[in-house]
């Protein structure tokens, strides 16, 4: 039977009352990365309204410079209590709670922002955009330190009791900057041709697996574009992809989260598979998809162009690549943030009552 947006689902173990998931946004509300009552309460409307799954915003690895800003939530020592309150309001609610793991590595260096603005910025060869060098490289125990810093977050996320983690890998960040070459000059292990340079991610990988337990999923995100380069692509053939691909299952990723910027664009020639669509059909592990769903046009450059996203995209498109089993969750994410009724709205057919997306949107993030 061809798979829909609000069938009940099993994936790695996970089960879910559909297939929809809310997309990790970074936010920026937790004063001295302690999430509030109210970060408790934006994540619990979205779970009450009936999304399958909340990925958090990314939460800071416990490492001093993992993140770039005061206000992001962190996932170690004090707020590892609320972390769980959160996690058991949101599971009461019916949604699988899923903390995105995150370090930003040289992302850091364009701001001088907390914490810890005294210490360096951690990247593989002190580069984040290509041609602007801003320090040294990382040592080998500064990687090692990292990459038992994320598996300390991932045992905290067993411990308080989540669903699973999501490792972010994808635009620019920390695991990204090792992957890309022109941010990776690296000439140990950990830089090279593509599969030394893939060598951090599966270590990532294969510390959170130690730390946490063989059933409990690993979500693994990934994209083709930068922060710095929307046009960057670290796989130009599905040969690349399934190089990439194989590694990080046999390090123990469970489910890869596939990042475009429009889920409906076609990601090699000669097929309309999107990114997702290769992924699961190259690595045999479930994906999601996940790009301006639910979106009337790319949210980016529309905000470039000055333009809020008034209506809501027709999600035919999307019915019909999950009904041919190219993917098995669908990741929401900006449309979901200004509408936390978003998913009860489409289930119920009134898509006419969606609220849309805008500039106003990002100052509220309710």
């Amino acid at each position: 039977m061809a798979a829909t947006l609000f069938d009940p689902v099993t994936v790695a173990g996970l089960a879910l009352r559909n297939r929809t998931v809310m997309s990790p946004m970074t936010r920026r509300f937790s004063p001295g990365g302690i999430p509030t009552a109210e970060v408790a309460a934006y994540y619990v409307r979205r779970a009450e309204a009936g999304v399958g799954a909340i990925i958090t915003e990314g939460v800071a690895i416990d490492h001093p410079v993992a993140v770039d800003h005061a206000d992001i939530p962190i996932f170690y020592g004090d707020a590892l209590p609320v972390w769980r309150d959160i996690a058991a309001q949101v599971k009461a609610a019916g949604a699988a709670f899923i903390p995105q793991l995150w370090h930003v590595g040289g992302h850091r260096s364009l701001t001088e922002t907390p914490p810890s603005p005294d210490l360096p910025s951690v990247s593989p060869s002190g580069i984040y955009q290509p041609g602007a060098p801003f320090g040294e490289p990382a040592t080998e125990r500064q990687i090692a330190d990292i990459i038992a810093a994320y598996a300390r977050s991932a045992r905290a996320a067993l411990e308080i009791g989540a669903d699973g983690i999501e490792i972010h890998g994808a635009h620019g960040y920390l695991i990204d900057q090792f992957l890309w070459a022109p941010t990776n000059a690296r000439t140990d292990r950990y830089g090279g041709d593509f599969q030394r340079r893939l060598t951090f991610a599966t270590e990532v990988v294969r510390a959170c697996r130690r730390a946490t337990t063989a059933s409990f999923p690993i979500l693994f995100r990934f994209s083709q574009f930068k922060q710095v380069d929307y046009s960057a692509r670290l796989f130009a053939t599905p040969e690349d992809l399934a190089a990439f691909l194989e590694p990080l299952v046999d390090a123990g990723v469970d489910i890869f989260d596939c990042s475009q910027r429009r889920f409906w664009d076609a990601e090699f020639g000669g097929s309309d598979l999107n990114l997702a669509g290769w992924t699961r059909k190259l690595g045999g592990r479930p994906v999601m998809t996940v790009g301006s769903v639910g979106l009337g046009s790319d949210v980016v450059a529309s905000l470039r162009e000055g333009q809020d996203i008034s209506e809501a995209s027709a999600l035919d498109r999307l019915e019909t690549l999950l009904a041919r089993g190219d993917f098995d969750l669908v990741g929401i994410g900006r449309a979901l943030l200004a509408d936390p009724q978003w998913v009860a709205k489409v289930q119920n057919g009134q898509n006419d009552q969606l609220v849309g997306f805008s500039r106003a949107a990002l100052q509220t993030l309710s």
